[in-house]
């Protein structure tokens, strides 16, 4: 929830515009602003406050608890100019929030923490417990020192500086084993544990969590890398094991007893399966997703004289998986590129693209992001090494121009990819959108897209297709439609529309879609120039409704629209 407090009408309109914008996630305080901020600090994860920063500063000083527990809190000036991010920057997500703010308000956001200024990601903002001396190694990173990465498996971690190396006397460790943090060391927990759980009915929280962090001590193993209990769905609602997850802060997954009984363990027994159906939950339920058993089916001690255990657990750790993520650049313009898309952008370590493409986008980057780029040609190249880059573990960005997935690299991509891998699509404006918008709305009722490029596909099948949507009088455009060595398949597609729709057909011609050197005409079928059209055009034909008003092609959404 975040808070909004005011002192002033300005204040109040702008706290009300806030309100507006996010509703069910806000809570304004009226009243007296000391009391309210007292209060607001205390019930809400966030608080925008519409007062000076010194006043704010005042106010919450005697409030602060830790960088871990305090909200984040921004601060917005009487003239609605700024969007200060005053306190949790990173851990309140108050960076983030001045500049949704800003967003709304039409201010500029003011963040001051050194890692966002520097453009490096800060460790406590990758969403992984962190432990040690974080400002000092953060310190390193900022400054240029070589700093150590001391990691036991590829993690799919944002792009690192390039002082990050083999060596340095600053570490930043990345391990799921306990260790004690030498004094200019921070050490990031992976989530690569999961720890299957079974128990007797109503077993006591105490016993299962208290196994749980037994287990995983005794093993040298910190509970900060535990991404999920696992058990059998005859158990999802057991207290003890709902009671542990929620202390651990983890989520508890389930799996049908079917399931855990195909699992091959190394202890199976026969009391579960006569209870739940299956001889393991412990082992299978930790290994359900695959990963290595590092610590075998262990049971609860301790109980009281005569009673037995009620509780099992096991450890596995899981593979890393690498996180492909297929993005749309859109048509060129950069206010057309989506702001999902500059976050994967910013995300991904490594980056592979077409060079023209990388062009674009390069000085979004961040520092330290590694770049694949190939030419034109060189697709499937491009396709199997952003799949192996993210089979290594990596956070890899594979980018496209228009939708990633129209005419474009997502289909060769995940043609190479396997389950071992996540993949993230981020749909962009694509080249007959952008066009449409330039023509005025040629879209407006069915439409398809069709490319001529027989390069990868048969001219049969392409004709076949074309043939196909001018017999359905379907809005057509046409993508790739004409290089110096394929100049005869335009004037055939257009001679195959021409056989079912008028000479007079608005047809609409878009090169460079969005970008600087734009151009467009709307013509017609009959006065279209195949000679005009190279690979940088979009043509779009209209359908039997399609007519020209002012100058821009419309394609009414209903048949009986027309008069």
């Amino acid at each position: 929830m975040i808070g909004l407090i005011s002192a002033t009408a300005a204040g109040a309109a702008a706290r009300d515009r806030l309100a507006a914008a996010w509703p069910g996630r806000t809570r304004v305080y009226e009243g007296p602003v000391g009391p309210s901020v007292e209060l607001a600090f205390a019930e809400c994860d966030q608080l925008v406050c519409f007062l000076a920063t010194g006043a704010v500063v005042r106010l919450i000083s005697p409030l602060l608890a830790g960088k871990s527990a305090d909200p984040g809190v921004v601060c917005v000036d009487e003239g609605q100019r700024y969007a200060v991010s005053l306190l949790g920057g990173h851990g309140g997500g108050a960076n983030e929030l001045a500049a949704r703010v800003a967003d709304v308000l039409g201010c500029a956001p003011v963040v001051t923490t050194a890692t966002d200024a520097a453009d490096v990601p800060g460790l406590d903002t990758l969403g992984w417990p962190v432990e040690g001396a974080v400002a000092s190694v953060t310190r390193a990173l900022l400054d240029g020192e070589p700093v150590a990465l001391r990691a036991d498996a590829v993690w799919p971690l944002p792009p690192l500086p390039g002082n990050v190396g083999a060596d340095g006397d600053a570490v930043l460790r990345v391990t799921d084993r306990v260790v004690e943090p030498r004094a200019r060391e921070a050490v990031l927990r992976p989530p690569s544990l999961v720890v299957g759980v079974g128990a007797s009915r109503d077993a006591p929280l105490d016993e299962v969590l208290g196994l749980v962090e037994d287990t995983l001590r005794d093993a040298g193993l910190s509970k900060l890398s535990v991404a999920a209990l696992a058990t059998v769905d005859a158990k999802a609602q057991e207290p003890g094991i709902v009671g542990a997850a929620e202390r651990l802060g983890v989520p508890l997954v389930t799996y049908a007893p079917e399931t855990l009984a195909s699992i091959t363990v190394p202890n199976p027994s026969s009391a579960p399966l006569a209870a739940v159906g299956t001889p393991s939950v412990a082992e299978a339920a930790a290994l359900a997703e695959g990963g290595e058993l590092l610590v075998p089916k262990r049971k609860s001690t301790g109980h009281p004289a005569g009673r037995a255990a009620m509780a099992t657990c096991a450890v596995v750790r899981r593979v890393p998986r690498g996180r492909l993520a297929v993005v749309g650049l859109g048509p060129g313009a950069r206010d057309l590129l989506t702001p999902r898309a500059m976050q994967e952008l910013r995300r991904a370590s490594v980056l592979v693209g077409l060079d023209q493409y990388v062009d674009q986008i390069r000085d979004l980057l961040r520092p330290g992001t590694r770049i694949v780029e190939s030419g034109l040609g060189a697709e499937e190249e491009r396709a199997r090494t952003a799949v192996a880059e993210a089979r290594a573990g990596h956070a890899v960005a594979l980018i496209g121009s228009g939708d990633a997935g129209v005419y474009a690299m997502a289909s060769p991509a995940l043609a190479e990819a396997s389950g071992e891998i996540d993949v993230v699509g981020v749909p962009g404006v694509t080249a007959a959108l952008a066009a449409a918008a330039i023509l005025g709305a040629p879209l407006g009722h069915d439409h398809v897209s069709i490319s001529l490029s027989d390069l990868h596909t048969p001219w049969e099948v392409i004709e076949r297709r074309v043939r196909a949507a001018a017999e359905a009088d379907i809005v057509v455009t046409f993508y790739n439609p004409r290089s110096r060595g394929r100049d005869w398949q335009l004037p055939k597609a257009l001679s195959i529309l021409a056989e079912h729709r008028d000479p007079g057909t608005p047809t609409g011609v878009v090169r460079n879609a969005s970008r600087p050197d734009e151009s467009s005409r709307v013509t017609t079928l009959a006065g279209l120039d195949p000679a005009t059209v190279d690979m940088m055009t979009v043509v779009t034909v209209g359908n039997t409704a399609t007519r020209e008003v002012a100058g821009r092609m419309v394609t009414p959404r209903g048949y009986r629209w027309q008069s």
